[in-house]
């Protein structure tokens, strides 16, 4: 696999992980690099190809990041997307202007005479449009393959040199012709081979594991859910009776989770269950911003399993099921220019000192990969199916702070919801859902009588990597249903409100 590899460099996108994802889908490993990667890096890494993201910033600005120049030097294959494009065009003496407005949003592309990248796809496509520069001056030996009706190159080419860069998003659902235009870049172009799956990352894990670890122990932090649970299969598959994996209640659970997960995990792993409910909400006391609550309970949770560790120990290794969404969303995970969405506690939120080392096998997955990780390593529907829950758990669910009370209201009118989604059959519809307890109060008239109670806003989104995501739309009598339960069964609440906001440009949770 090492030799079939496709370096993605990080200028700065919040979504440049699609890139990675839509190489991946057709079964081509990539991973995603930092922008000023040296040629002697990519070497190393034996890179079949490289991809240029975009990035927010402007070629033309002083200190604009900044790919080494030696890069187009390697005889790799190279395509530069949006900024890529730019940059590239930039550095082989191209020209980049300002455009007159920033563009936006769908546009139509028409191809200029025949090629490779788009071989075998209509002359006109739909693509999709997010830059305010655009090429005004092609490199020596470089010709224009695609115009739209304001930008007169769209797209650009060397055959000889193999490098390309088009001003639009290839990686995006909203492009057409997306996956085929990369499809031929990677195989038309760069002579990549099809031959990574599942089970060549399960080996390839495996053995990384093995070596890292040796006949050391490695506490794993299970939860129940999709990664970690799959987590704690492949690292048990690596090392067998040196996992030690660990259950935290930390007070901020759903409704009987503990329980459901003593049930359904308890018989999968020898699982050691932890109780610390009396020192997570005595920390959170009085806190509201939602950084600070992700911080503080990421730290609590690095110190119960330093006891732990201690206690089952020695143990040298803490596992988490970190994903790729977590990394990007709390800082730039790969070195690029990225700003920081939110702080997973299990990544923006770990204390600088630790006592543990951190293994972290699936940090290169999306979700959906890791639910086919999961099929092959045969584990129950019911728990890949399983939407995801934050680290923080209801913490992060409650705007504003965090009280016993309003774990109970929060946990009450969430299960009533997930309970009639799962009744009605439209549980599996939907990637993710929720209930938010709001910090506002609102007037309302129960019985004969005048009410100021909470606002609950329930969320349900349909997704396939999280990335982006879209409102999902349940039947009106369903909402009615849930709304009229939640109201008259949970004590607190007079309100109940449904959120339709897509990701982006809101997220999935509130917090």
């Amino acid at each position: 696999m090492s030799a079939n590899r496709v370096l993605a460099l990080d200028f700065g996108s919040q979504y440049n992980q699609l890139i990675a994802r839509r190489v991946r889908e057709t079964k081509v490993y990539s991973e995603i690099v930092p922008y000023n990667i040296s040629p002697e890096e990519i070497r190393q890494k034996q890179a079949c190809a490289l991809i240029l993201s975009g990035g927010p910033a402007s070629v033309r600005k002083k200190g604009a990041p900044r790919p080494n120049p030696g890069i187009y030097q390697l005889g790799i294959p190279i395509l530069g997307i949006c900024y890529g494009m730019q940059m590239t065009a930039r550095i082989l003496g191209g020209k980049v202007s300002a455009g007159r407005k920033r563009e936006y949003g769908p546009a139509m592309l028409r191809r200029i005479g025949p090629g490779p990248l788009f071989s075998g796809l209509p002359g006109k496509m739909k693509v999709w449009m997010s830059h305010g520069d655009y090429l005004t001056g092609l490199p020596a030996g470089f010709k224009a393959i695609g115009r739209t009706k304001s930008i007169p190159c769209a797209a650009f080419g060397n055959n000889r040199l193999r490098i390309y860069g088009v001003q639009f998003h290839p990686e995006v659902e909203h492009t057409e012709f997306g996956r085929e235009i990369l499809a031929n870049f990677l195989f038309r172009i760069a002579g990549c081979k099809p031959n990574w799956t599942m089970r060549s990352f399960i080996a390839e894990k495996k053995e990384e594991i093995q070596t890292r670890v040796g006949k050391r122990k490695v506490l794993c932090a299970v939860s129940g859910g999709v990664d970690s649970t799959v987590m704690a299969t492949v690292l048990h598959r690596a090392i067998g009776n040196r996992l030690v994996a660990v259950f935290v209640d930390n007070g901020l659970l759903r409704k009987n989770e503990a329980e459901e997960v003593r049930r359904t995990l308890g018989r999968r792993l020898d699982l050691h269950f932890i109780d610390a409910h009396k020192r997570f909400l005595p920390r959170l006391r009085g806190i509201a911003d939602p950084e600070k609550k992700r911080r503080i309970i990421g730290r609590e949770f690095i110190r119960v399993f330093e006891e732990a560790a201690e206690r089952y120990g020695p143990i040298h290794f803490l596992a988490q099921g970190t994903l790729y969404p977590d990394l990007i969303e709390s800082r730039s995970a790969f070195g690029g220019p990225s700003s920081t969405i939110k702080s997973h506690h299990n990544v923006g939120g770990l204390p600088k000192r630790m006592r543990l080392e951190l293994v972290e096998p699936l940090r290169t997955l999306f979700k959906d990969e890791v639910r086919v990780l999961g099929r092959v390593l045969r584990l129950p529907a019911a728990i890949l199916n399983r939407h995801p829950f934050p680290g923080p758990g209801l913490a992060v669910r409650i705007l504003g702070s965090v009280t016993e009370e309003r774990l109970s209201i929060l946990r009450e009118a969430d299960y009533i919801f997930i309970s009639e989604l799962r009744k009605s059959g439209l549980y599996d519809e939907v990637w993710q859902a929720l209930a938010v307890l709001l910090p506002v109060r609102t007037v309302g008239v129960m019985g004969d009588e005048r009410t100021y109670e909470n606002a609950v806003a329930l969320r349900a989104v349909t997704s396939t990597d999280a990335m982006t995501a879209d409102w999902a739309r349940l039947p009106a009598d369903f909402l009615s249903r849930v709304s009229v339960r939640i109201i008259n069964e949970v004590k607190g609440v007079n309100r109940v409100t449904y959120d339709i906001s897509p990701k982006p440009p809101s997220t999935i949770e509130w917090e």
